[in-house]
């Protein structure tokens, strides 16, 4: 699973066989599934430029108009500050706000592994020590039903339940958007789903990668191989490892990282602003699909 593919242009020095979305293994190239007349991507030009012109040889038409999250507030109120509304189909626990406005600043590590990832009692006692050995700050969004075997009998250790009592706070679902801009925030241990991964982009927030499924291995990659914004733990859980990846994304690495996330960032807001790639974009899909309903 570690060997190179060499044949997707742009990708032949680092991409694996391992960093492949599943669902994108087709085995024939006529396949309906990839035959789009026009597609639609919640990316930006300058996030991934060279892959775009590649695609652009093989798909008609392409709109880049993301990241998506970021355009209402930039066309209603030319800001990137996130709304207080939400369309989370958890319900939101607002007194983790409270709590990062008592922390100092870039303090804090984010934790959150999406709305769908599933992990074991023992990967999340794993991830758990880690995080409190690296004696760090932290966030961490556990939802309901999310750790698999999960067992209440369970006795978690003192060590645990300490230092979670005197430098972290828990809770079942947060506003992320929100979360990510709050200046207490300084990383995030994500599962990097691409929606996680744009949110924290815009935000300038580096990030630690523990993939699962779907596209998030391959966006793992491009985050700490080719965008040099964060750490990639893939197909790892293990304490000292986390202990360590937290370090580097907190400390140790913290200032190339940050340089390498402010440039990113900044693209990404360009993109969205007013004569922007995505902006642009977004506009002429608006126009095109009034066109189509005037011909129907």
């Amino acid at each position: 699973m570690d060997k190179l593919i060499t044949c997707v242009p742009g990708m032949e020095t680092f991409l694996r066989r391992r960093d492949l979305p599943s669902f994108y293994r087709f085995k024939e190239l006529n396949d309906p599934s990839i035959q789009p007349g026009a597609t639609i991507l919640n990316t930006f030009e300058d996030l991934e430029g060279p892959i775009l012109l590649k695609m652009r040889s093989h798909f008609p038409k392409i709109y880049t108009i993301g990241p998506l999250h970021a355009h209402l507030n930039s066309r209603c109120t030319n800001s990137f500050e996130p709304s207080d509304s939400s369309n989370s189909v958890w319900k939101v626990d607002q007194s983790c706000m409270t709590w990062l406005d008592s922390q100092p600043l870039k303090s804090v590590v984010y934790i959150s592994f999406g709305s769908i990832v599933l992990m074991t009692h023992k990967e999340m006692m794993e991830i758990w020590h880690g995080i409190v050995n690296s004696r760090k700050r932290f966030l961490w969004v556990i939802r309901p039903n999310s750790v698999e075997d999960n067992d209440e009998k369970k006795q978690i250790p003192t060590e645990l339940t300490e230092g979670t009592k005197d430098r972290g706070y828990m809770v079942e679902w947060c506003p992320q958007e929100q979360v990510l801009v709050h200046p207490a925030v300084g990383g995030f241990v994500t599962h990097s789903g691409w929606n996680s991964t744009l949110e924290s982009i815009i935000a300038g927030i580096p990030m630690v990668c523990w993939p699962h499924i779907a596209d998030q291995q391959i966006n793992s990659r491009y985050v700490s191989e080719v965008w040099k914004i964060g750490l990639d733990m893939k197909d790892t859980c293990d304490r000292s490892i986390v202990e360590r990846v937290v370090n580097d994304l907190m400390e140790n690495k913290k200032d190339e990282l940050a340089k390498s996330i402010d440039e990113i960032s900044q693209m990404a807001k360009k993109s969205v602003s007013e004569g922007g790639t995505s902006w642009c974009n977004m506009d002429e899909l608006i126009e095109d699909i009034k066109s189509m309903k005037l011909k129907i």
